[in-house]
């Protein structure tokens, strides 16, 4: 059965807003992305990751990254997005979400990543369905910005299946929902 994973940058004080502005990239980083998508077929996204995405990725010139965001099926859940989706292979998920997702896990694939989309990987934590959250925490505090666990009021137990510090100081962890 196929994956859902998500991969998040975030500040060490929570923040996963626009992550571009303060990230710390490198090669090694871009090896550690390169092997996520590498095991996956699918994207998952949020309304507003998919609107800022479909604005910049295919405007992009050539590259592994580029290739994959734009030729990659994308499954896009919003109750407020309209079909068709003008981004090409962009799917818009109508009705029940984690039927639809279920449904989406069953069919022969690798696995289904969710690049960002913070208030989808919150909505889908708290419903069961997330495989593995994985997330490069960065050494700054950024201060202001939306934090991945905004509104999350319950307890959620995770389990941790890997870690590894990069060069740059990012930490770099995986965790899966723990079981009971």
């Amino acid at each position: 059965m196929r994956k859902i994973v998500a991969g998040l940058f975030m500040s060490l004080d929570g923040v996963v807003e626009s992550p571009s502005s303060w990230a710390l990239f490198n090669a090694e980083m871009q090896e550690m992305i390169g092997a996520g998508i590498a095991q996956s077929d699918a994207i998952l996204l949020g309304r507003r990751t998919y609107l800022e995405f479909a604005e910049l990725w295919p405007r992009q010139p050539r590259s592994p990254m580029a290739d994959y965001m734009n030729d990659t099926p994308k499954y896009v859940a919003s109750t407020t997005l309209q079909d068709p989706l003008e981004w090409k292979r962009s799917r818009l998920i109508k009705g029940d979400l984690a039927g639809a997702l279920t449904s989406l896990k069953q069919q022969p694939g690798k696995n289904i990543q969710i690049p960002g989309s913070p208030r989808l990987v919150r909505a889908l934590l708290r419903a069961g369905l997330l495989d593995e959250l994985g997330v490069m925490i960065h050494p700054i505090v950024v201060g202001s910005g939306m934090r991945l666990f905004d509104d999350m009021i319950d307890q959620l137990r995770l389990k941790l299946v890997e870690a590894r510090t990069l060069s740059t100081g990012v930490l770099s962890v995986t965790y899966q929902p723990a079981k009971g």
